[in-house]
């Protein structure tokens, strides 16, 4: 498995409204001229109010979902008030447990 991981800065305004869009983004079909590729397996958005940052997570089954999955995120446009792109990293996940009880 494979992960996709983009860092954003700067965001303002209202929170709660673009955390619903990302779900509605998620939920739905992509925008006309945008494919949505295959082996897409856990989409998570991950955000700190108070600084105004957050980062977006998308894992992938193995590397051409990774490529594909990063050629349709760069083709997307940005929700109003989610800052600015700061970094995107693409890491292979190694290790994946749930601590046992």
């Amino acid at each position: 498995m494979y992960v996709r991981i983009a860092r954003f800065e700067g965001g303002s305004g209202n929170w709660d409204e673009r955390i619903e869009e990302v779900r509605r983004r998620i939920e739905s079909s992509p925008p006309d001229g945008v494919e949505r590729p295959q082996g897409i397996k856990r989409a998570m958005m991950l955000v700190d109010r108070e600084a105004g940052r957050g980062a977006s997570l998308l894992f992938v089954e193995d590397q051409d979902a990774l490529r594909a999955a990063d050629e349709m995120m760069n083709r997307m446009t940005p929700l109003p008030g989610g800052g600015s792109r700061t970094s995107v990293e693409m890491y292979e996940v190694a290790v994946d447990a749930e601590p046992s009880s």
